[in-house]
């Protein structure tokens, strides 16, 4: 049950774009596409399940003092891995992502969920702990990457959706209509939430506030 809780909070309890705000660089830097984002979407969510797991199986093994910087290392291992086999084996895809599959790396989400969950909780909640997160970032960089592309080149996965009589706005598809796509889903997202509110007011704490977007409003914190 633990486990089916883990992938629900990661997609939409938890999620890393929507509702945490974590990893931007990559969401609006490749979600040019809805291919692009899916392609990064995935690639993070092998790294982030992989090191979950790695770091909860080593939580009694790893000194606190030097706890980041082995978490640093564990992650950047993985990611040389990942980006070897899609350099070998998905030269278009190594190509399509470029730069920012080393910048894995130092993704926030990757960090945030060793630190505040799987360095705290037994291997197999960790690694769907991982998976979650990872289905969550892949759901939101796809989405925008479909409204990116429907609406500044007419297409989605390559093909084409609008009538040629449709003029794209070409303006979508460059760096500051990854910003207006994002704050339109936000938008959308803030508006489903007004209409249909939660009593936050009595939540409890997880004891997870380090990775809860709910961590200003749990631990009996009334709400105005």
């Amino acid at each position: 049950m633990k486990i089916f809780e883990r992938l629900y909070n990661g997609v939409v309890k938890e999620n890393p774009t929507f509702v945490l705000m974590l990893g931007m660089c990559p969401t609006l830097a490749v979600t040019t596409s809805a291919l692009n984002g899916m392609q990064m979407g995935l690639t993070t969510l092998a790294v982030l399940a992989a090191s979950n797991l790695i770091i909860s199986l080593f939580r009694s093994v790893i000194p606190n003092k030097v706890r980041i910087p082995s978490y640093i290392v564990i992650i950047a291992s993985l990611v040389t891995v990942v980006q070897l086999l899609l350099q070998a084996y998905l030269p278009s895809l190594y190509s399509a992502l470029g730069i920012y599959i080393p910048l894995i790396v130092v993704n926030c989400i990757i960090l945030g969920r060793a630190e505040a969950f799987a360095s705290k909780n037994p291997p197999l909640v960790s690694l769907f702990d991982g998976i979650g997160m990872g289905l969550g970032f892949t759901v939101a960089l796809t989405l925008i990457g479909m409204l990116r592309e429907l609406l500044g080149a007419g297409t989605v996965f390559g093909f084409n959706v609008l009538p040629q009589s449709v003029e794209p706005i070409s303006i979508i598809i460059m760096a500051p209509g990854a910003f207006f796509v994002l704050c339109w889903i936000n938008a959308a997202i803030n508006k489903i939430k007004k209409k249909n509110p939660k009593s936050h007011a009595t939540a409890k704490s997880c004891g997870d506030c380090a990775g809860c977007s709910m961590s200003g409003v749990c631990s009996g914190t009334k709400q105005d």
